[in-house]
């Protein structure tokens, strides 16, 4: 490995960031730890990185053992890139990650890019272990093209993504008002009263999720 890329330390932060420190690898995981994804699908959601800069992190992930090619179901010829057991294991930190950032998202940043898709990790880095109630209920997500759901029950959580039959909260939004709720710059008070969250439920049920979500 080249000395760009390493930081010469005894450690292990600095062995994690030799591995997932350079600029755009974390956001490739990211997009992984979503679903297996072809290039030209991480091309569209990664705009800005240049197909010669992506095969160059990726060839590197692939060399570390953190993600692998594989064939896309239904299509022998065509290849994908997934996450291996030990890029799995990058989840928690990435969550805990992408929850710590949301505190410094601010109007200067709403311009930028933004995918629904990306919702359905940013519930899970929102999800408060310490408030998960102690109730079996499930809570579905609408964000523009995207669903995904939060099961809980007996003080357990598990996220899906897809619809759910006869959930016990619906909530839907636009991409732009989920992640501004999620930033605190929208409450979710403000943002049902001005239209821009629409909720199916009662509002007992609308507390608890909002509550685990540490957004009340």
């Amino acid at each position: 490995m080249s000395s760009k890329r390493d930081y010469g330390q005894f450690c292990g932060l600095a062995s994690a960031l030799n591995v997932v420190g350079e600029r755009w690898t974390l956001l490739i995981i990211r997009e992984l730890l979503i679903a297996p994804t072809r290039f030209t699908e991480l091309i569209d959601n990664l705009p800005g990185i240049g197909p010669n800069l992506l095969t160059e992190r990726l060839r590197a992930l692939v060399d570390r053992g953190v993600v692998a090619q594989q064939p896309v179901p239904g299509d022998g010829r065509a290849r994908q890139y997934a996450l291996t057991a030990v890029g799995e294991e990058l989840g928690p930190s990435v969550l805990a990650l992408a929850g710590w950032g949301l505190q410094f998202l601010g109007e200067g940043d709403s311009s930028g890019e933004t995918r629904a898709k990306w919702g359905f990790l940013a519930v899970q880095a929102m999800v408060r272990d310490d408030l998960v109630p102690e109730v079996a209920e499930v809570y579905e997500f609408r964000v523009a093209d995207q669903v995904f759901s939060i099961s809980v029950a007996g003080g357990s959580v598990a996220f899906g993504r897809g619809p759910v039959p006869a959930p016990d909260l619906a909530v839907e939004c636009d991409t732009d008002t989920f992640v501004r709720i999620g930033a605190r710059m929208l409450s979710p008070a403000q943002a049902i009263e001005t239209g821009e969250v629409k909720i199916t439920g009662s509002p007992a049920v609308a507390e608890r999720c909002t509550r685990m979500l540490g957004l009340s």
